[in-house]
């Protein structure tokens, strides 16, 4: 089945066509990432705007790089949710709009559904059921995934998502934003010394993740080594604290507090998701979503898999960010088995 996915979920205006849900013959990505530095997190109504100046140009490369006509597109898939309302409406109304006009079948997609699926773009060796940990800037799940239609949540953040907690530090520490990147940046072959941040929710079989308290530690160990406090009359719990001018002079203090932070993250990430493998008896832990691109995760995730016999499985790193081909990937599964949606379905910020 030729299928044309879109993706809006967030900041990512996104077209993908793929073919059985497997060859990607287009993939079309445009990010709103330096529009949205300024501001150190994405604006979600500046989002919506920009998606909306975006797709119909994102959908005709997408048809173009194919090498297709909108006449041979047999479906479409659209990520329905979770994410930003207005970011996911831009999309479903022009995935609508091109369903009519064409008379094809399409499906709305789970987005955090749609990153376990891309790993199977890269790799279709990858068979049911497997354990799947999805860790974004605004989810960190773990899924039980027994088959294409029975995907079951297992374990969750219950408050900041990984992503969204590398965003918040690196801001503090005037590092800039996108925070996952520059951390891992500045902390490359840093040794936090005696750093040490804590892990919250590791009891044995406890399955959800944390990342609040971690956040408040680094801000409190932050407002100590520069004698600087969180001011109350700024909006938003978290704005730089370290003045810009100091940032060279305490280099080697910040480096080392970004990499007692990712440790503390990745060291997290890790033992939850082996430990889910464990537990379901899973031979394979696709580990997915845009934090997944993190070298130190892979890598420290890559060996403690190994002493257990378990199989880490990372999508390319073009895959990790949010993208369409996932969605196509995905929504073919669902074609496939005839689930799919009517034109009056509608955008779920949380599903």
């Amino acid at each position: 089945m030729l299928v044309l996915a879109i993706e809006t979920s967030c900041d990512e205006t996104a077209a993908s066509v793929v073919l059985d849900g497997t060859r990607i013959l287009s993939d079309v990505v445009v990010s709103q990432m330096e529009i949205h530095r300024e501001f150190g997190g994405v604006v979600p109504e500046l989002a919506s705007r920009k998606h909306i100046e975006a797709i119909s140009l994102v959908v005709e490369e997408a048809l173009v790089r194919a090498n297709v006509t909108p006449q041979r597109i047999e479906a479409i898939g659209v990520t329905r949710g979770p994410g930003l309302i207005g970011c996911l409406l831009v999309g479903i109304a022009t995935a609508k709009g091109m369903a009519l006009a064409l008379d094809i079948p399409m499906c709305g997609v789970h987005h955090l559904h749609a990153h376990l699926f891309a790993v199977l773009l890269d790799r279709p060796d990858v068979v049911f059921p497997f354990v799947g940990l999805v860790v974004s800037g605004g989810h960190t799940s773990l899924f039980h995934v027994k088959s294409p239609l029975d995907i079951q949540l297992v374990g969750k953040t219950r408050d900041d998502a990984a992503g969204e907690a590398f965003d918040k530090v690196a801001k503090l520490l005037g590092l800039g934003y996108p925070g996952g990147p520059i951390i891992e940046e500045v902390a490359q072959g840093v040794d936090p010394g005696s750093v040490r941040f804590p892990r919250a929710l590791m009891e044995k079989n406890n399955l959800d993740f944390s990342f609040s308290g971690l956040k408040t530690a680094v801000l409190k160990r932050v407002e100590g080594l520069f004698e600087v406090k969180q001011r109350n009359d700024r909006s938003g719990s978290f704005h730089p604290l370290v003045p810009p001018v100091r940032l060279q002079e305490a280099r080697n203090e910040i480096r080392e507090v970004a990499a007692a932070f990712q440790e503390a993250v990745v060291e997290t990430l890790v033992v939850k998701g082996l430990r889910c493998a464990e537990k379901y008896a899973s031979e394979k832990l696709v580990v997915c979503g845009g934090v997944a691109a993190n070298r130190t995760l892979r890598r420290r995730m890559t060996e403690e898999a190994a002493r257990l016999g378990i199989e880490p499985v990372f999508p390319p790193i073009r895959l990790c960010t949010d993208n369409a081909a996932m969605v196509a990937a995905r929504a073919d599964a669902l074609l496939a088995a005839g689930k799919t949606d009517d034109l009056g379905f509608g955008a779920l910020s949380r599903w």
